[in-house]
């Protein structure tokens, strides 16, 4: 039954299988080993104190080890084990774990019970998987791949005892494993209740049965003989990165802003020709051919130009110039990128032309002369970048304190390469790329007591022509969202949100009710000195309060009372928060184009729109 063909990948996973039976040294110190994993994964830093001993080492000595199918998991062949388990033959029935958990005589009824004989049960147990690797698949893997081994050496049926602290039990539940009746305990060398599980052959591996049947035909290609397992890692070790690696040093992280070079004008050229030969520029991007002909083309639709016409159109536009002088290049210096543009108002109303029809050139016009104040750039960045896309802002303010991490990558439109960057960074940035000609300000520290008034009406005093426009409040803190609106409720300036749950679109239109409670009165008289200082579950249920937590999602329900035990914090989708920019989007334009767009909570909710009795066909 050996096979010396290399082991195989699944996913990220790289497994082998091999069956110790004899007590020889080799094999003696290959078990010691195997035990010594179990044990240091299964003491969880101090979870099962048994599984070390007084003189500090991992201890896991089990008879059933000899005679039993071992399967060790790496991520790459001369990487470490960082998962494991156990299959037991009958061969070794005598001491099986569950044997010694019933007792002979109960172990012996359970199988009766269910029809089988003594050898027609398989047992496996200790699946371990290193906290590094969890979460990962591994653990479904491993569990289906001693199910599919067992089937192929002709099991009928399977059992074993299982943990119910960490959902072990609801896991094996999953691969059609099923409690027995009255089996479950307390056991004090677990620290945690324990039960029995019958797995039958004939009812299949529940949602993995498919991936049973695979890797039941995967098994003879895994096995290894003994004497060639090695569990210690042989990968080889660099103490230090490549030279040029080390060197190397990311763009300036706090740059966000192109640079606009107008080569018409004298120094303009000579700035555009020193940054060309300094080495910065890795990309060029010219295509104001293409830009200039949509520009003659969208300011008369109805006329097809023929190619001499389009000529001479293209000509007049350029009135002499050379097109390499026309317009702008934009410089962006985090990208090394040059990318040449129309002038502002001709790039405007070519990059708006698709509008029309639904926003005509007079009130994009109008939408350009505004400013936005964005708080929040998770949930917000879709507003932000919705916003530059289409137009609603010629101006922004951007306020967040927080860098992206990895965990922001399902909902916040960036790339890997973009993580430790600041937030207000990333998303000025993307829009500036969109259009280089906005004005946008950012404060990355976040919106504070000290920077409010900059935020809100740009420091200068009672002179307001700096004041924002209309507020995008999409922040996680209490007591910035309530003195945000208290500060927007004192200048008369709007305030639209996105709740990111059941398509909640928040609008306080403090610019027609100067007197309007903060979040229509859901706090009473709460003020936002009463939130400054609160603990992590008085924030959640002044959050909680200002959504209105009779009206959230039963998925959101759900889900709070885990934050901080099975989940890291409040879950959202990539979905909700492209769901939560569309419709801040379109309150704020029909704010400031001055259609009706009153005060109050609206739902787009999704489960409830997409269903039967709501489709407008048969």
């Amino acid at each position: 039954m050996e096979s010396k063909n290399p082991p195989v990948h699944h996913g990220p996973w790289l497994v082998t299988a091999f069956q110790t039976k004899a007590r020889e040294d080799a094999e003696r110190e290959l078990v010691q080993s195997i035990r010594e994993l179990r044990a240091r994964i299964l003491f969880d830093h101090g979870r099962r104190p048994a599984f070390r001993d007084s003189a500090g080492a991992h201890v896991d000595d089990q008879d059933l080890d000899y005679g039993a199918w071992h399967f060790v998991a790496r991520r790459e062949p001369e990487g470490p084990p960082v998962g494991y388990v156990r299959l037991s033959t009958p061969q070794s029935g005598e001491t099986f774990q569950s044997l010694s958990y019933l007792g002979a005589e109960r172990y012996g009824e359970v199988l009766r019970e269910h029809g089988f004989g003594p050898g027609e049960v398989f047992e496996h147990s200790r699946l371990v998987v290193e906290h590094h690797a969890r979460k990962l698949g591994l653990g479904v893997y491993l569990n289906a791949m001693a199910i599919g081994a067992a089937q192929y050496l002709g099991a009928k049926a399977m059992i074993g005892t299982s943990g119910t602290a960490d959902g072990q039990d609801r896991f094996h539940h999953r691969f059609g494993f099923r409690p027995v009746d009255g089996t479950r305990r307390y056991v004090e060398q677990y620290t945690e209740d324990v039960v029995v599980l019958l797995y039958q052959a004939r009812d299949g591996a529940g949602q993995y049965t498919a991936l049973v049947d695979e890797l039941q035909g995967t098994f003879p290609s895994i096995i290894t003989p003994p004497r060639q397992v090695r569990l210690s890692a042989r990968r080889p070790h660099h103490a230090h990165p490549p030279a040029a690696l080390a060197a190397h040093r990311a763009a300036d992280e706090g740059v966000w802003q192109p640079v606009l070079y107008q080569p018409a004008d004298d120094g303009g050229y000579s700035a555009l020709a020193a940054l060309l030969g300094s080495g910065q520029v890795a990309e060029v991007c010219d295509t104001i051919d293409t830009q200039l002909t949509e520009l003659v083309t969208s300011r008369q639709p109805e006329r097809r130009f023929a190619p001499d016409e389009l000529r001479t159109a293209l000509d007049e536009q350029l009135a002499g110039r050379a097109t390499w002088e026309y317009g702008a290049w934009a410089w962006y210096p985090w990208a090394r990128r040059l990318v040449h543009v129309l002038p502002r108002e001709e790039f405007r109303l070519v990059r708006t032309d698709r509008n029309r029809g639904r926003i005509d050139r007079r009130e994009q016009r109008d939408l350009f002369t505004r400013r936005i104040g964005i708080i929040g750039l998770s949930v917000g960045s879709s507003a932000a970048l919705t916003f530059a896309m289409e137009g609603i802002g010629g101006a922004y303010r951007l306020a967040d304190f927080d860098e992206l991490s990895l965990s922001n990558l399902n909902r916040l439109r960036a790339g890997a390469h973009e993580l430790g960057l600041n937030k207000s960074v990333i998303a000025a940035r993307q829009m500036l790329e969109i259009d280089p000609y906005l004005d946008i300000e950012i404060f990355p520290a976040g919106l504070t007591d000290e920077t409010m008034e900059d935020f809100f009406r740009g420091g200068s005093g009672s002179d307001r022509s700096g004041a924002i426009d209309l507020l995008v409040e999409e922040c996680d803190a209490p007591y910035v969202k309530f003195a945000a609106r208290e500060r927007a409720r004192a200048l008369g300036i709007p305030v639209v949100m996105d709740a990111n749950d059941r398509g909640l679109l928040d609008v306080e239109r403090f610019d027609l009710e100067p007197e309007r409670p903060l979040l229509h009165g859901l706090l009473g008289e709460t003020t936002s000195e009463d939130l400054r200082h609160l603990t992590f579950a008085q924030k959640v249920d002044a959050i909680l309060t200002m959504v209105d937590r009779d009206r959230i999602s039963p998925e959101l329900a759900a889900a709070i009372p885990q934050i901080g035990a099975t989940l890291s914090s409040w879950p959202q989708l990539a979905s909700g928060v492209a769901l939560g920019g569309a419709l801040t989007a379109h309150a704020a334009r029909r704010i400031l184009l001055g259609s009706e767009c009153p005060s109050g909570r609206y739902y787009t909710d999704f489960d409830t729109l997409i269903s039967a009795e709501r489709s407008t066909v048969a």
